[in-house]
């Protein structure tokens, strides 16, 4: 199987570790991702606000830069927010016939052109639906027995875009935790929203959300993601929101590549824990207990 692979800019820098590990992991499937040449911001979090043409633009130059290679490969995407990003030129352009012109009018300064048709999925849908849990369980070297794993989807992973699970209700990330032979933390808040796109403006209802998901967490011994922003807040906040509830609310958050590297066997040079906030004391303990442990730098 073969991608092009698109990390976009959080992955270059607070989520490298959800860079180093996914490529890291679809090494050891056999899985081959052809990074572009010369891939820019897609635009995510600012571009829309300053024009809706530069937003659509921003993510359909780098399709572009895919579609002149001439190859018949999906695009995958790990990040949801560009994720989101990408899918939403082509989801646009079905209901826009003037939107192409206009996109392509900016894209010929540089000698590019759209005209649509390469598909963007999430690094969640790839690993749920073309790799599955069957080829994962089969390169497992090291089961995560004796670990609860919350399964956290967010939001922009499965909406509006999502396709391949149930937007409000997914379940496709608990086979891949029970593929590892790690058991899954039962709850119902794998797609509430954790409020990282508040916590600059409503900064009182964001915390108030990522205090429930951590509640409604206790009992798992960590949480997995497939968002960078969903882990950012989820990691970061857990001190502010523990004192505001007045409790220890402390909790590993860790991307979904990260775990089952860990059942891959492969080494922190491959997983980069010790780029993650919140890697708790108590799953350092069951790591080492289950003898799959990472030294925390």
């Amino acid at each position: 199987m073969k991608y092009f692979y698109y990390s976009g800019c959080s992955l270059e820098g607070t989520a490298l570790e959800y860079n180093i590990s996914t490529q890291a992991v679809m090494q050891a499937l056999g899985i081959e991702l052809i990074e572009l040449e010369d891939w820019t911001c897609c635009g995510a979090s600012a571009a829309e606000t300053l024009s809706e043409l530069l937003s659509m633009v921003l993510p359909a130059r780098n399709l572009a830069l895919a579609a002149r290679m001439d190859k018949d490969y999906d695009f995958l995407i790990p990040c949801s927010a560009c994720y989101l990003n990408l899918r939403k030129v082509d989801e646009h352009l079905g209901s826009d016939e003037g939107l192409l012109e206009k996109i392509n009018e900016v894209l010929n300064e540089e000698e590019l052109s759209y005209q649509g048709g390469i598909k963007s999925r999430h690094l969640l849908d790839v690993i749920a639906t073309d790799i599955g849990p069957e080829m994962i369980k089969a390169k497992v070297k090291r089961e995560l027995s004796g670990l609860r794993i919350a399964p956290y989807y967010g939001c922009q992973a499965l909406r509006p875009y999502g396709g391949y699970d149930d937007p409000e209700q997914p379940s496709c990330m608990e086979p891949l935790i029970e593929a590892l032979g790690a058991e899954v933390h039962p709850w119902t808040m794998g797609a509430k929203c954790c409020g990282a796109g508040l916590m600059t403006t409503k900064k009182e209802v964001a915390i108030e959300l990522t205090s429930a998901l951590l509640k409604a967490a206790k009992g798992a011994d960590c949480i997995a993601t497939v968002c960078p922003m969903c882990q950012m807040n989820l990691d970061s906040y857990q001190k502010q929101v523990s004192k505001t509830e007045g409790e220890n609310l402390s909790i590993s958050v860790l991307y979904l590549p990260q775990l089952i590297g860990m059942a891959f066997g492969l080494g922190e040079e491959d997983l980069k824990l010790g780029l993650n906030m919140a890697y708790t004391d108590s799953l350092k303990a069951k790591l080492a207990e289950y003898r799959v442990g990472i030294t925390h730098q």
